[in-house]
């Protein structure tokens, strides 16, 4: 029996062999095996961060991260279903695992106000969403497309304004909204946000309108098509992501935001969920239940982290529109 080992003439042709079905495979999927190596080689060199040591820190660097960020979400969560006996008193084993859905029942009840607070919530939240990518799809449309005199100033004063904490202003739009009857009103607290969060919206649509060609709008223009018919037929799909990094950033910043509610709310039946918990968080003379207290912070993660779930590939686009310009 002939074998490679006692042949070397038969493993010369193997090998030969076995080269040109790696040739013929490689030429089969449009690149020879020379080529693909030389430029996986090339690749390697023209890359150097590519490199071990700098995957490693990558790794280590977004473990630590997902651990930082994702830890204290995880604890809530878990101390949500303990009673507040047990979250008060010193860790043990025998306790920890003391589940229950208590705490949401008590939060939940009529006597908390918390569904009241969530809807009240959701309306603000949407309504400020929608208000602000409406307002500032129009306003960057105006300071990306028409050329006017003091365009830059105008707009630099818009990003001037993203630089004041709304807090410093807080007296003025108080004493404003109060002479507009607009104070104790779901209305009046919409309006507070929308202002406050459209310089942001404004910067990002006027980058994403940057980002398209003239070319597209002159074409649609020569074809007949109104301005109106351009931006909701022809620019819409181009400026999505702009618009939904927009509404989601205002959605956020009105759910979470406590103070202006507080200031400009003074009735139960109008307060949003972040004054809602305050009330939940004060309890019975003075105490403080932790248990229902990290269940109603839980209920107020959730539409926050499906939102931006749901819009988080438009919210990456859209922050990112504008920076490259070809």
């Amino acid at each position: 029996m002939t074998t490679a080992a006692s042949n070397p003439a038969a493993s010369l042709a193997g090998r030969a062999g076995e080269a040109s079905r790696a040739e013929l495979a490689g030429a089969g999927s449009g690149s020879s095996g020379p080529k693909r190596n030389l430029a996986h080689h090339q690749g390697s060199v023209n890359h150097p961060r590519d490199t071990r040591v700098k995957r490693t820190l990558y790794v280590i660097a977004g473990v630590g991260s997902a651990l930082i960020f994702g830890v204290p979400l995880l604890i809530a969560i878990l101390r949500a279903f303990q009673p507040n006996a047990t979250i008060v008193a010193s860790p043990t084993w025998s306790t920890f695992w003391n589940f229950g859905v208590a705490n949401f029942q008590a939060i939940f009840s009529p006597s908390q106000h918390i569904l009241t607070g969530l809807v009240n919530s959701l309306i603000v939240a949407i309504s400020t969403a929608v208000v602000t990518a409406v307002v500032a799809t129009l306003a960057g449309y105006g300071l990306s497309k028409f050329r006017f005199r003091g365009s830059k100033f105008f707009f630099g004063m818009i990003l001037l304004t993203m630089m004041v904490p709304f807090q410093a202003i807080l007296t003025p739009l108080y004493l404003q909204l109060n002479a507009m009857h607009l104070t104790n009103s779901l209305v009046g607290l919409i309006l507070f946000y929308v202002t406050v969060n459209l310089p942001f919206g404004t910067f990002v649509m006027r980058n994403a309108f940057d980002a398209v060609p003239d070319e597209l709008e002159e074409s649609a223009l020569v074809d007949g098509a109104s301005r109106t018919r351009v931006i909701l037929s022809v620019l819409r799909p181009l400026l999505m992501p702009g618009a939904a990094t927009a509404a989601l950033y205002a959605f956020l910043a009105a759910w979470t935001e406590f103070l202006g509610a507080l200031t400009f709310l003074t009735k139960q039946s109008l307060y949003t969920l972040p004054v809602a918990l305050l009330n939940l968080q004060t309890g019975a003379y003075g105490s403080i239940n932790y248990g229902t207290l990290v269940a109603g912070s839980v209920v107020a993660m959730i539409p926050c982290i499906a939102l931006y779930v749901g819009l988080q590939r438009f919210y990456v686009a859209g922050l990112s529109s504008g920076a490259l310009k070809g």
